[in-house]
């Protein structure tokens, strides 16, 4: 148990650079506190106490602004950063090492029985906001950016933005790797995209723009290579008639 409360701390100074020492995140993250006390209502929920469960996670909700259904199965160095307003759903899985922002649903979209969340595998990230609904999976190494909805399956190692979630980016390499390559990014990044990565409605837009200019252009210069031709056969013509 010490040895998951380790993990927890060390992924926090891993992951938030505002986490000045042991004491400030362990009285004042709101995110550790939900997982900790989910933790409890899992246990519960797993062995057949499933009030006392409900009990336990509705209390964490009103002290955290948190809210995880105690079915939930979540593994290890999971992050919620800021947290507020975060909601998970029953059958929401989540793999290791992933990280969500305030905001986020990971929730259902149907009324029927079994499997309705999405599952997350290691290492996704969620940006804020973001909503992830239905019982489809969000490969290894994803990242899902700030107030997209994403509505169906994401492959490993890919970026999705808009609304609904377009893919913008997908990559190769290890869980290490990009790992590293996140630590190293900065702004945005830690939220699914970087600053520079453009909307893939804009730039579906901006392609469409370049191919109407470039239309345009051949018209003019149809157009312009007409006029000659006019030019030159009314000028052949006039030197016919002149010679008749």
């Amino acid at each position: 148990m010490f040895a998951r409360f380790k993990e927890d701390l060390h992924a926090i100074f891993e992951r938030d650079p505002a986490a000045r020492s042991v004491w400030e995140v362990v009285l004042a993250y709101p995110g550790l506190h939900a997982i900790w006390w989910h933790r409890v209502a899992h246990w519960c929920w797993t062995h057949g106490m499933k009030l006392i469960a409900r009990i336990i996670s509705n209390i964490s909700r009103w002290l955290t602004g948190i809210e995880i259904h105690p079915g939930a199965v979540i593994g290890r160095r999971f992050f919620i950063d800021h947290g507020f307003g975060v909601t998970i759903g029953e059958t929401t899985v989540i793999g290791d090492d992933c990280t969500i922002y305030q905001g986020v649903t990971l929730g259902g979209t149907s009324w029927s029985p079994g499997k309705r969340h999405p599952t997350l595998e290691n290492d996704v990230v969620v940006g804020a906001g973001a909503k992830v609904l239905g019982p489809f999976t969000v490969g290894e190494g994803a990242r899902i950016g700030s107030n997209a909805v994403v509505v169906k399956e994401v492959p490993p190692g890919c970026t999705a933005v808009g609304v609904p979630a377009k893919l913008v980016k997908c990559k190769d390499g290890t869980p290490e790797d990009r790992r590293k390559e996140t630590a190293d990014r900065i702004g945005f990044s830690m939220y699914g995209v970087t600053q520079d990565m453009p909307d893939p409605v804009a730039r579906g837009i901006d392609a469409m723009l370049d191919h109407i200019d470039a239309l345009e252009r051949r018209q003019d210069e149809l157009e312009r290579l007409t006029k000659q031709l006019s030019s030159r056969l009314d000028e052949d013509e006039r030197s016919t008639t002149d010679r008749v």
